[in-house]
This record gives structure tokens, sequence and C-alpha cells, in this order.
């Protein structure tokens, strides 16, 4: 077709992963002892190969190597102007299908065609230099990503004003948060004249009014002028709003490409679901969110003693929900949120430590450092019988997210039981998500 500007025909893509024995302990005689071995090889490497023996190296012996296809034979279309959303669990070729498109790297199997020029954005702060100050970036991305100088020059004051960092435009990057560097890798890309545009997790970065003033960006870029865009996110509710289309991919396969959005993201809900029905209780080693603000340690489900709930949750009990984690530096930014989730990719709803601070009660979570443990109650007897699960979101308002990436601490549950003493209407609401038990009065008015 004249109008198809992305062309992929049967992409795979292998990689050689090497696996080792690992050792136990590895002392000092052992790195002396294995230098001296190699030496000792490549010395009678010559007498082996005349003798006809292969080479039987220690280390070498023990290695051994598996090939790993992140793609498998991949193929679609994209005409211009259409907005593609590409979903997918960790590890289902999503990055890799990008950076291929992006010539990052070359496929094994299969071909791409493409149209017109090409900008990506797949890492925050891909191109900028750490030393170099914001205005120099400027045009150091925007000659990266093909723009002249005299193209960057016309287009600089609308960068800056979308990326909203003209108060820091002479301080180095190295200084800026991630939150800004996004903004304004962002805001290059965006004001770039290309035909295609590819963006991977690009909006996991940024408080939400950044995250809708780039919907809002690339919407307008694809309408008026026509520009194709290939977007890859965990964030639904984006994908939704912005994808007119969606690729599911499955362990380097298309297992959905539709125009039923909805029903695709659906989909993918209930297969991110499937076997963690119930899991109650997320615990972190520390390690993993590594931040000064706030380390989550666990996110939990608990009854009123603390302890994680043990499958199905009653309507009628008291649960709760539990966060904790350790502060290692104070920052009155910092928030802590829990969003709960059914079949659709809209939360059922959201809600932060901060709202209690807000409403005049005083937590002191931002005043201490060490230990935090946070208890919210769940209204349980607001929802209808079904599964739900619940993500762990943290991060310091308008800068950076500490659970940054396509899966943050999650928990789920069931809920079940009856709605009322009554034999009339006892179970579920029928085509509702949220079921409240209202107080209901009664009077009797004289006539």
């Amino acid at each position: 077709m004249s109008d198809t500007v992305i062309k992929v025909e049967s992409l795979a893509k292998s990689y050689m992963l090497a696996h080792t024995q690992p050792r136990r302990y590895i002392a000092l005689r052992d790195v002396l002892t294995d230098k001296a071995a190699s030496a000792a090889r490549k010395l009678a490497t010559p007498f082996i190969r005349m003798l006809g023996r292969p080479d039987a190296g220690g280390e070498r012996a023990r290695a051994s190597h598996e090939e790993f296809w992140a793609l498998g034979g991949v193929s679609f279309d994209v005409a211009r102007g259409e907005r593609v959303g590409i979903i997918g669990r960790n590890g289902a070729g999503k990055s890799t299908l990008l950076k291929i498109l992006s010539r990052i790297t070359e496929p094994t199997v299969g071909r791409v065609l493409m149209k017109g020029r090409v900008a990506s954005l797949l890492e925050v702060g891909t191109g900028f230099h750490p030393e170099l100050t914001g205005r120099e970036n400027i045009y150091l991305n925007g000659a990266i990503l093909g723009m002249s100088r005299a193209e960057i020059a016309r287009n600089f004051d609308d960068i800056v004003d979308f990326a909203g960092v003209e108060k820091f435009l002479d301080t180095p990057v190295k200084r800026y948060s991630s939150g800004m560097s996004v903004r304004l890798a962002f805001a290059v890309a965006a004001h770039l004249d290309t035909d295609v545009l590819l963006m991977d997790e690009v909006l996991a970065v940024g408080d939400a009014e950044f995250q809708k003033k780039c919907l809002g960006k690339m919407r307008d870029v694809s309408g008026k002028d026509g520009r194709t865009v290939l977007f890859v996110s965990h964030n639904m509710l984006a994908v939704e709003q912005f994808c007119g289309r969606v690729l599911r991919l499955e362990k380097g396969r298309i297992v959905s490409d539709t125009t039923d959005v909805p029903k695709a993201i659906r989909q993918y809900l209930d297969s991110g679901r499937g076997g963690e029905k119930n899991v109650s209780e997320w615990l972190g080693d520390g390690e993993m969110f590594a931040n000064r603000w706030f380390v989550p340690l666990r996110f939990a489900i608990c009854g009123s003693d603390g302890a994680a709930v043990a499958g199905p949750v009653d309507r009628h009990d008291d649960v709760w929900i539990e966060i904790e984690g350790t502060i290692e530096q104070e920052n009155p930014l910092l928030y802590i949120q829990y969003a709960i989730w059914g079949d659709d990719p809209k939360p059922i709803y959201a809600t932060s430590f901060t709202d209690w601070i807000n409403s005049g009660h005083d937590l002191g979570v931002l005043k201490k450092t060490g230990r935090l443990r946070l208890r919210s109650k769940l209204p349980v007897s607001l929802l209808n019988n079904g599964d739900y699960y619940l993500d762990l979101y943290c991060g310091l308002y308008g800068q950076e997210s500490i659970t940054v990436g396509p899966e943050p601490p999650r928990v789920s549950m069931t809920v079940e039981g009856f709605f009322s003493r009554s034999p009339m209407f006892p179970e579920g609401r029928q085509g509702t998500l949220i079921s409240p038990m209202l107080e209901w009065e009664r009077s009797y008015p004289t006539q």
C-alpha cells in the first residue's frame, strides 16, 4: 500500500547466552593457578593441534551456551498517521523490536522496510552528555536525531517551553532529575520533523500533568502532521487514551493485532494475573528500587492483626493495606500511594498518605528517617464480588518515580460474600465495578 510507512517481514532476533558454573569461593591461590594454567594452555596449544587433540581448557570446559530468541518471526504493517501501542510483559520482545526498527541492532532473520525520517526515544536522556548544559544538549541531541542547526534554533524556544526547564537551561544535565531529563529528551524528539516516532516507556518518569501533556503533543503531531507513532508502555490508561491499534507480544511473537484497544488491554491484564490470584503480600529485598527517599520492603493486604490474609476476602471483614520501607533522606515531595484495578484498564481508585496529611492530619512521615510503616483501611464493602489487584507507586512528585518500570510491587485478592441479609439481590450487582453499601433513612410522614 502506498500509505504504508513501516513493513516488518518475518523479523527474528537471537542472542547467545553464556552459562558458567559458578564457584563457591575464589582464593588468591585459585587466581594464580588459573593464570598459570592459562599461560600453559597458550604454550601447549600448537602442540595439541599438531597431535589432533581438542583443547580441553579448564574454564572453557565449564562454560556452555544457549541460543535465546528475543523475537521469533514478527510481521506487521503500519500505515501513515497510525498510533500503535505495543504491549506485553517483561521479556516479550517489545524493546528488542524497537531497537531493530531504530537500527540500533540488526535482526537475525527477516527485514524491515521504513519510509521517511525516523526518531526514537528509547531511554531517559538517550544522547545526553552529563557534563553539558541543557542548552548544549538540545543542540547535541537534536543533531543526533537528524535535525539541522537551523531547525533546532527555529524550534528552540518551543522545546524549552514544553520541557519547562528554562531556569536550568545553563545547568549541567548531570544535576537534572530523571524527570527533568526525560522532559527535555521528549521535547526535542517531539519537535523533530519526522515521519515516524518510536517511544519506549518514556512516560514512566514524570508527573501526571506532564504525561497528559506528552499524550496531547503526540496526538497533535500524529493527527495534524500525519506522523506515525509506535508507543511501548505498561501504562494501559495511556495506551487506551492515545492508541488506535494495539500489538500484544508474548515470548517474542504477536498474539494479538487489533483496533479493539480496550479488548486487547483486558486480555493483557487477564494474562498478567494468571497464576497470581490472591497473592496478598509482596516483599522487597532492599536492593529493588534502591534510592535515598523510600525503599519499599513490604506491600500487603492484611487483617486487623497485621498478618497477610490467606485466600479470598469477605466483603464484611476488616481489611487493611500495609506499606513498609526505609527512608534514608527526607524529602517533602515524597508520595506513597496504591491503586486498585479490576477488569478495566482504568483504576477503580487511587489513594495516597498525603491525602490524609492534606486533610489536616500529621503522620510525621516526612520528619524521620529509618523504618516506616503506613496502614490504610481497604473499603472492600464498596467492591463487587470478583478479582482485583493493587499496585504500589512511590516517587518524588513532579521529579521522579521510585517504582518506575513495568512491574511495580503488586498484590491481588478475591472479594466474595453476601451483599444483603435480604433474600432479594444478595449477590453482586450486575454491570458495576463499585457497589457501595450506603445508609438509608426511613420515615413515615403524616398525610
